[in-house]
């Protein structure tokens, strides 16, 4: 009898996480459609300045109640039971947006759902993807893959929802209704997919113990490197967001002819620059130091100089040149905390702390709301220089900690 040779099979690859990640680029779709319409809005004139940018601020808020108790409850019952709502959630903020054109109760509501299915998406479904990129799933992942991923399905979510919306307000028919309708389909194709998607924490609620209330604890969040090496930076993601494509559009928007699209095109060339670094994330940062954020607030310190420049001699050129430095800054600061967390959490706190770590960086996105109310009495020049400072400290703290409490040194 011949020879038998018995060749072992090629390891299988399961591409779940692409159907995930297509769902949380799906919601932060939904999320991030709102930014140029805040132009639209503010042209309408049928709410005031201040109840506009408050919209951007009860989404953080909706986010950030979401992001606390979605991140425990993926630990304590598994990923997908907490993701699967998220781009239902996201559906119906966009329905009742869309119905509350001239009404404040409604897009009000709308806009705190929206932020709580954004909640649910980033703690559930960056847990989810960052399990499903381990070598039980996906062989070829990398030990960063899932942050990486994870971050610009995130800011792919935020450009194209942000450009796609600008675009059909600005030139489409139905402008207060139409963006949020395409949202709604793709809504619906990525709850279609996530149902096939396998879960990554079987029998979760049987190896977690204690009550849920416990949970809420997130013990890694005492952590001494998130506390100095992450935290400070945190806040400057959406705080670049914020200033890049919130506030500096509005500052320029009696220079431009159609300014809900200009609006849009800022926030794409901003999340365009964040999503093309993440890229490179691998290159640019390492689990040996806090490089990446560092190289994050360089960045974050070059692009709010340039916006303190614009906020005094407003130019097109003024606003772009902060949407790419800006975005530079956003995108670093997003994926190196985030891999951060990632390195920092246990199995059974990842979603907690990934929830806190959200948390932090939402903060930024109520620079607008305080920078419009606070123009009463202080100049855009004049506060976003503020920001200079307040981001260089932040520099400061992290280098100093950055080669410091290591995880595999605790």
């Amino acid at each position: 009898m011949g020879a038998r040779f018995n060749i072992a099979p090629m390891p299988r690859v399961d591409n779940s996480w692409k159907l995930v990640a297509f769902a949380l680029l799906a919601v932060a779709w939904g999320g991030n459609e709102f930014t140029p319409m805040m132009v639209f809005y503010r042209g309408e004139q049928t709410f005031s300045p201040v109840f506009v940018d408050s919209l951007l601020a009860s989404y953080a808020v909706g986010i950030a109640l979401a992001l606390l108790v979605a991140g425990p409850l993926s630990d304590r019952y598994g990923r997908k039971i907490v993701m699967l709502p998220a781009p239902i959630v996201a559906l119906v903020a966009s329905a009742l947006i869309a119905a509350g054109e001239t009404n404040e109760p409604l897009i009000f509501i709308g806009r705190v759902l929206s932020g709580i299915s954004i909640g649910m998406a980033m703690t559930a479904g960056g847990s989810w993807i960052k399990e499903l990129s381990t070598p039980a799933f996906d062989p070829k992942a990398s030990p960063s893959s899932g942050a990486k991923r994870a971050t610009m399905s995130l800011t792919g979510g935020f450009a194209l929802g942000a450009a796609v919306a600008g675009t059909l307000a600005q030139w489409g028919p139905y402008p207060g209704q139409l963006p949020y309708i395409v949202h709604v389909v793709l809504s619906v194709v990525s709850i279609v997919g996530l149902m096939t998607v396998p879960e990554t924490r079987q029998s979760a609620h049987l190896r977690v113990k204690g009550s849920f209330w416990s949970d809420l604890k997130t013990p890694s969040m005492t952590h001494p490197r998130f506390i100095l090496a992450v935290i400070p930076a945190a806040p400057w993601v959406f705080g670049c967001a914020g200033v890049s494509y919130a506030i500096m559009p509005s500052l320029a928007q009696g220079t431009v002819s159609a300014p809900v699209a200009f609006s849009a095109l800022i926030t794409a060339i901003c999340l365009a620059c964040g999503f093309t670094i993440q890229q490179f994330s691998h290159i640019l940062d390492s689990p040996l130091s806090a490089r990446g954020q560092q190289l994050g607030l360089v960045l974050t310190i070059i692009g709010m100089l340039i916006a303190t420049w614009t906020a005094r001699e407003v130019t097109i050129l003024g606003v772009v040149l902060t949407a790419i430095v800006l975005g530079g800054g956003y995108g670093m600061c997003l994926v190196s905390g985030l891999g951060e967390v990632q390195r920092i959490a246990g199995p059974n706190d990842l979603g907690g702390l990934t929830a806190i770590f959200y948390a932090v960086t939402y903060i930024g996105f109520f620079f607008p709301m305080l920078l419009t109310k606070l123009n009463d009495w202080f100049t855009y020049p004049l506060m976003l220089g503020f920001g200079v400072v307040m981001a260089i400290l932040a520099l400061i703290v992290v280098t100093v900690f950055s080669k410091r409490y290591l995880p595999q040194e605790a």
